[in-house]
């Protein structure tokens, strides 16, 4: 077995910590952003528009994702093997997600009580279906300029224009349209993020140079991306299978008030996903010189940066999670329990999204199959979970944090396996746990203990900063080693 070079192994995890400092940063630019839009959301529009807008993004988000036909991570590997113009290679993927995009957007468009079970739509808010192109689209050019680690125009896309466009959209669309206000927002906002990533793509890459479509070639993309397309429509859905169930147990407020309370917590699962097409690239490069012990040293160190951060950041809004909660109303506070589970779901996920990322180039058959088992048991306990609170005479919003509880064990038993698996096929363990963390989360719980006594606006504005401020300070004097501080320095990548 290879030793990875001193040299070399230090190139990649400057890389990976050059790409995790700038998604940090990315996490907090859309924390902040995201606020805006759930208060405006929640206050002007009200809950039940919540929900219903939370029940179509299931199948436009899920159809953008499929489009991408597992690319996201799939072109890291075909840029790396290609002998082609790069460029040309980005065009054979662009091309394939935009037909998938345009077809699976008109199937929707001709249903569109796949996305209104309730049948409670209005003509705009069934255009919501051209997002379709433009999410995939968006995706794979964050991808390819990942590939050459620029992850500072995901954070102006994903962080920056995304966010504030659907902010500022929100509001204006309340004042002249408030039936589809929240759909139009957000169909701009996708595409005002796929214009920044657009832009960037071609000013990297160029122009395609003598590229012409070549059908053959698509299908032979198409084929061997599938165990991909299956991990990643697995992965997707784990996150939005609670709210696809929900809409048939509960009704448009309570949906709407989880969705609330998911977009909070799905902000840690944008910092983790975010490292995907940083780890793909250094991934690919050491399968291709078959060097495990790299693969696993670079797992296990995004692993436990990913699970520092999500611990964290779990603190941080789940201690204060009522106050977090009643930003979108009185309402929205029976949502926190939900709240919570969520966040808990993303912490215990992180060392299955890690593993996933070396085992769909090593073992991607043996992924998909361990990927469909994680949602086939969600499905079972999401169901069980939902009919046992609903029997048992529970509020809605207990019903709904049951599908959440639902989603912490299905994916900590997935991240289990994973690891296992990944472990046994490079000879090494894979752990993204150190003790070093006890010594951050104890001080700093206490902390989130003490500031749920203050007045909701200073367990918000001081709180949050406090908890992460004394989680932060313990974990670099007691958890990080000369690796993980790299994260937060500047070093050239080359």
């Amino acid at each position: 077995m290879a030793d990875t070079p001193p040299a070399s192994g230090q190139q990649d995890i400057a890389a990976l910590a050059k790409g995790g400092r700038t998604n940090l940063l990315g996490f907090l630019l859309r924390l902040l952003a995201r606020i805006p839009f759930l208060i405006i959301a929640s206050r002007f529009y009200g809950a039940p528009a919540m929900g219903r807008f939370a029940s179509a993004l299931v199948m436009v988000e899920f159809a953008g994702m499929l489009a991408t036909l597992g690319q996201k991570r799939g072109l890291a590997q075909r840029l790396a093997e290609d002998h082609q113009h790069p460029a040309n290679t980005v065009g054979d993927a662009v091309l394939l997600a935009l037909g998938l995009s345009l077809g699976m957007g008109a199937a929707i468009y001709a249903f569109p009580e796949s996305m209104y079970p309730s049948g409670n739509f209005t003509l705009a808010d069934r255009l919501l279906v051209l997002a379709i192109p433009g999410l995939a689209l968006g995706d794979l050019a964050l991808a390819a300029l990942a590939y050459r680690f620029d992850v500072a125009t995901t954070v102006r896309a994903r962080s920056i224009v995304e966010p504030w466009t659907i902010s500022i959209g929100a509001g204006v669309f309340w004042m002249i349209w408030p039936a589809s206000g929240l759909s139009l927002a957000y169909l701009l906002s996708i595409w005002g993020a796929t214009a920044v990533a657009l832009f960037s793509l071609v000013r990297s890459y160029g122009l395609p140079k003598a590229w012409e479509p070549r059908p053959g070639l698509l299908w032979q993309i198409a084929k061997r991306n599938f165990p991909l397309a299956g991990a990643d429509a697995v992965e997707w859905g784990t996150r939005k299978l609670d709210v696809f169930i929900l809409r048939f147990f509960v009704g448009e407020a309570p949906l709407g008030i989880y969705y609330f309370a998911q977009q909070f917590a799905s902000l840690p699962q944008k910092l983790k996903t975010s490292f995907e097409p940083v780890l793909g690239p250094v991934i690919t490069r050491s399968v291709k010189d078959k060097d495990y012990t790299a693969i696993a040293k670079q797992v296990c160190q995004v692993g436990f940066w990913i699970t520092a951060a999500q611990i964290g950041i779990a603190m941080a809004l789940g201690i204060p999670g009522e106050g977090l909660m009643g930003l979108g109303g009185p309402a929205f506070v029976s949502g926190t329990a939900a709240l919570v589970f969520l966040l808990l779901a993303e912490v215990v996920a992180s060392k299955a999204v890690v593993s996933e990322a070396a085992l769909v180039y090593l073992a991607r058959m043996r992924n998909l199959w361990i990927s469909l088992a994680t949602i086939g048991l969600q499905l079972v306990l999401t169901i069980g979970f939902i009919l046992i609170a609903r029997n048992a005479g529970w509020d809605p919003m207990y019903i709904a944090a049951a599908a959440a509880l639902a989603l912490v064990v299905s994916l900590g038993l997935a991240s289990f396996v994973k690891s296992r698996v990944l472990a046994k096929i490079l000879g090494h363990s894979i752990s993204n746990w150190r003790w070093g963390l006890a010594w951050a989360v104890l001080p700093a719980a206490a902390v989130g203990v003490t500031v749920t006594l203050l007045p909701e606006w200073a367990e918000l504005s001081l709180g949050i900063p406090a908890i992460l401020a004394i989680y932060g300070t313990m974990l670099w004097f007691r958890s990080f080693d000369h690796d993980d501080r790299m994260l937060f320095r500047k070093q050239q990548v080359t």
